[in-house]
């Protein structure tokens, strides 16, 4: 792998570097938006000149250097296509993830930044540096290098897949022509540009939050999801709004690191807010519970208004809350809340709009996605240029649109057939309740904009908090509404003895088809969730029943004997009661007990 770069001699060459120059002689920092925007504008400028640099040539050109992208440049460069590929990664667009000059979220998913605050409000325990003394930017600074130890890690990783792959890396801004032409597009990157041609091009430039209105971002105390990356100092207090997977990472990442954390949500009830994005109604109720238990305070049916942000860091903002759609609250709930920082978690938005799309025919929906067809194919006069992840909208999940990627890369160099264990349009049953028939095109507007309800057996859906959560297949409520004779089996972490030893609070439930027993979905709140649910994801695609995990041997102390206890409660419900019964009573006492420890 090589970073690409070229001299360019024409009079926008000319311009560009004179206007770079001007830049750094009198802004001596990185680049901003606006200057960003500059660029892209004296970009678009240069497509229409016919004076340019050398021409680059490819097989395969992906555009984006996110996860998305990078493995489906490295599906393209490896065996049996071996493709001729160029990754187009744009540093400064990536969320602010980075690292001097390095981009921190090369290969990795949007929540890079969050995963790795997670695993560190986990290791690093803030009340034990405080209680020795240490000074708060010293802490933040000690958060901050493990986190970008651990994404300076995978970046590293990823380039060297690439270089081993003999995948070329360009950095800069890609943009179409004003020509029409879709086999070719411009890359600025300071006072260089180049002209990529390739035969098949992918978009993959992922999404960017979206930003309600009347809010005064300023990603300094005010943060997107995005911006949240470049958060310089360990706030003593955050207040969140929003109620989807995001905002409650974020919530209890900021509680674990010793943050007042306020949670603004929509709906009255937050259990509800939940359920919209496809979780159980026990699993988003254990959630909920432990997010209460935890010391998160949730503001419901509530929408922040105005900001008063003070000049100076040490004192709070204070945030006007109104009522679900505008308005005073009711009596006895708060109007305000005050908070050293705060975040806007409420949804995304696919990152089209610097791309020039318009000019070779691809159409986007009403969202600004991009609209495909069953091959991942987008509507460009050339019929070459492909689209992947969440720059076509909905579900924004990485597994998605990783799998999307790949899915594209077969479609424009051969069948299925040539790459085993790649067909992601399943060929099923159409009766089978879960006949996955929509494959990995399903996204944007043929996504059901509420939840993940719309394809539940698309894929394994993980909530990153602590504890997680995950899911796969459908839930009871899901299962009825289809037609379904559906029970539950049920089992807690508590009653299994890796659990009740070392992490007794979360569930495990198996919905199951009556009277046959077969497994239809999988639901778990709990450490280690998001790894669980690959195995339950097994079980809902091969058919198995509750008789089926009855029989089954599990390793002893693991979480997956949970497995065969939510099976028997599911063919013994009174059993399965007693049993849950007396698992809950013992991890009171135990909770008791340990409060008053506590207290001495």
């Amino acid at each position: 792998m090589k970073l690409c770069t070229t001299n360019g001699g024409s009079l926008f060459f000319l311009l560009l570097s004179l206007y770079t120059a001007l830049v750094h002689a009198f802004v001596a920092v990185p680049t901003t938006n606006h200057q960003q925007e500059v660029q892209f504008q004296l970009l678009v400028l240069a497509s229409s000149s016919s004076s340019s640099s050398s021409i680059k040539e490819y097989d395969l050109a992906v555009i984006g250097g996110g996860v998305v992208g990078a493995q489906a440049a490295l599906a393209a460069a490896s065996a049996p296509y071996s493709k001729k590929v160029c990754l187009v990664d744009a540093p400064r667009e990536s969320g602010v993830l980075m690292k001097e000059d390095q981009d921190l979220s090369l290969g990795a998913p949007t929540g890079l930044f969050g995963k790795a605050l997670r695993d560190t409000s986990k290791r690093i325990k803030v009340s034990t540096l405080r209680g020795m003394g240490l000074r708060e930017d010293s802490i933040w600074n000690e958060i901050l290098s493990s986190c970008f130890d651990l994404a300076s890690a995978n970046a590293d990783d990823i380039i060297r897949q690439l270089e081993d792959a003999n995948v070329d890396l360009i950095e800069g801004l890609a943009a179409f022509a004003d020509d029409g032409e879709s086999t070719s597009f411009f890359v600025s990157n300071d006072s260089t540009v180049e002209t990529i041609s390739a035969r098949k091009i992918l978009i993959a430039t992922g999404s960017t939050p979206y930003r309600q209105g009347g809010v005064p971002f300023d990603s300094k105390r005010i943060f997107d999801s995005d911006s949240i990356n470049g958060l310089g100092y360990l706030p003593k207090s955050i207040a969140i709004t929003g109620s989807g997977i995001i905002a409650v990472e974020y919530a209890k990442i900021f509680r674990n690191l010793g943050a007042d954390v306020s949670l603004i949500i929509r709906d009255q009830v937050p259990r509800n807010a939940l359920m919209k994005i496809g979780l159980d109604k026990d699993i988003a109720a254990t959630l909920v519970a432990d997010m209460v238990r935890s010391g998160i305070k949730i503001e419901r049916a509530a929408q922040v208004g105005l900001f008063d942000v003070p000049s100076t860091f040490q004192a709070p903002i204070t945030i006007q809350l109104n009522a679900k759609g505008g308005g005073p609250r009711s009596p006895g709930q708060a109007t305000e809340i005050k908070a050293h920082a705060y975040l806007a978690a409420v949804g995304r938005k696919p990152n089209t709009s610097k791309l020039n799309l318009a000019s070779v025919g691809i159409e986007l929906d009403e969202y600004g996605g991009i609209i495909v067809d069953s091959t991942l194919c987008t509507s460009a006069k050339s019929g070459n240029v492909y689209a992947a992840g969440d720059v076509v909208g909905r579900p924004f999940l990485a597994s998605t649109g990783t799998a999307q990627g790949v899915a594209a890369v077969n479609a424009m160099f051969g069948s299925s057939a040539e790459r085993p264990g790649t067909t992601y349009d399943l060929q099923c049953d159409a009766d089978d309740p879960t006949c996955n028939q929509e494959g990995a095109a399903q996204a944007g507007v043929c996504f059901d904009p509420a939840s993940l309800a719309s394809n539940p057996f698309a894929v394994p859906c993980g909530i990153w908090s602590s504890p997680e959560a995950a899911y796969f297949g459908l839930s009871v409520q899901q299962a009825k509404e289809s037609g379904i004779d559906a029970g539950e089996g049920i089992a807690l972490y508590a009653e299994c003895l890796r659990g009740r030893v070392f992490s007794p609070n979360g569930l495990l439930k198996l919905v199951f088809e009556k009277p046959a027993g077969r497994i239809l979905g999988v639901h778990i709140c709990g450490d280690d969730a998001c790894e669980l649910i690959h195995y339950g994801m097994e079980l809902v695609n091969g058919k198995r029943t509750l008789i089926d995990l009855t029989s089954r041997l599990f390793a002893a102390v693991t979480f997956h004997e949970m497995y065969r206890l939510a099976a028997e409660d599911g063919l013994d419900p009174k059993l399965g009661r007693k049993r849950r019964a007396a698992a809950g009573r013992a991890l009171a006492k135990r909770n008791r007990k340990n409060q008053g420890k506590d207290n001495v």
